[in-house]
């Protein structure tokens, strides 16, 4: 996963970084609100870890931010030191997925933080297909279909196809795609992302006409989406 984490402790900040990259996610290290939120303003991240008592901007104020202006529901987790009931219940009631109380504890935090993200993802990693009208993926043999016909593709637009579809709906940057399909390699660069997006937008036949829409989103990234009949 990737991971944007707001929180002004050097010592927290060690430890939760720790903790993520030895479970494999990728985080983002945010010491204020303002920042934080001038980043995912123009960046995409799988899940959000709020402190509540940050300079600037307060976590409380980033989650109302996220809330108002996300057009989809991103995990957000607070871990704070603030542990009264009415906070906590503030929290969760204003649209937090979770409320961790600080010393946090890793295997904890680790399984509440997937737990949340496992709710608001669309298609389970376990899972053999992808299976959204006319298209059917095959996961295990690393296949595409269209209509029931095989769409040729190459590894990386085949992992691309399979990321956007885990993810309809959401905007994802240009980063996030790249960190997510290619890794973290210093010589691709965003164009590849806009080469692939292109060819695949083409080999699927993405168009509103079709019921898809591959959308180009201004200063950010792409959205794939089902356009609903009228």
């Amino acid at each position: 996963m990737r991971i944007a984490l707001l929180e002004d402790d050097p010592d927290q900040v060690a430890l939760f970084m720790e903790w993520l990259k030895a479970a494999g996610h990728s985080c983002e290290h945010f010491d204020n609100g303002k920042a934080f939120v001038r980043s995912i303003k123009h960046d995409s991240f799988d899940a959000l870890i709020l402190d509540w008592m940050v300079p600037d901007m307060d976590g409380f104020q980033v989650l109302s931010w996220v809330r108002e202006n996300f057009d989809w529901r991103i995990p957000v987790v607070f871990v704070t030191a603030r542990d009264l009931e009415d906070d906590i219940v503030r929290a969760l009631e204003e649209g937090a997925d979770d409320y961790i109380v600080k010393p946090a504890k890793q295997r904890e935090f680790l399984a509440r933080l997937s737990a949340v993200v496992r709710r608001a993802t669309p298609v389970e990693e376990g899972q053999e297909t992808i299976e959204y009208e006319p298209f059917f993926i095959d996961l295990t043999n690393h296949q595409i279909q269209r209509d029931g016909e095989k769409v040729e593709v190459t590894q990386k637009e085949y992992e691309l196809i399979v990321f956007l579809f885990r993810n309809i709906g959401r905007v994802l940057s240009r980063a996030h795609i790249l960190e997510s399909v290619w890794g973290r390699n210093p010589d691709i660069n965003t164009r590849t992302v806009d080469t692939h997006v292109s060819r695949i937008r083409s080999k699927l036949a993405l168009a509103p006409d079709t019921g898809w829409k591959l959308s180009s989103i201004y200063q950010h990234g792409y959205r794939l989406e089902k356009i609903m009949a009228s």
